[in-house]
């Protein structure tokens, strides 16, 4: 057998960003960081983490996080960014 190496598209799809609506959807509800970190049981700094895309949650967290927000893990989380809101262009 010969030993696995890394190819740069692995390497690329382990480093790829998750996209999140955490700060909108605090935003929406008035929960600061430190509570919905409090709710969870993590620090808050990592609630900060995940906002600004610094660290990827595990599946565990994501699915807490969605449940938390009563929400589907996908209206959280995405592997692509977020249209903004209010950038769809309207039909006539």
């Amino acid at each position: 057998m010969q030993p696995c190496s890394d190819t740069a598209d692995e390497r690329t799809a382990l480093s790829e960003t998750v996209y999140n609506r955490i700060t909108m959807l605090r935003a929406e509800r008035g929960i600061s960081r430190r509570e919905l970190a409090d709710a969870l049981g993590v620090h808050y700094q990592t609630v900060g983490y995940l906002e600004r895309g610094e660290y990827s949650p595990s599946l565990y967290l994501a699915l807490r996080i969605a449940e938390y927000f009563e929400v589907p893990v996908e209206v959280v989380f995405s592997t692509r960014p977020f249209p903004r809101l209010g950038s769809a262009e309207r039909s006539a």
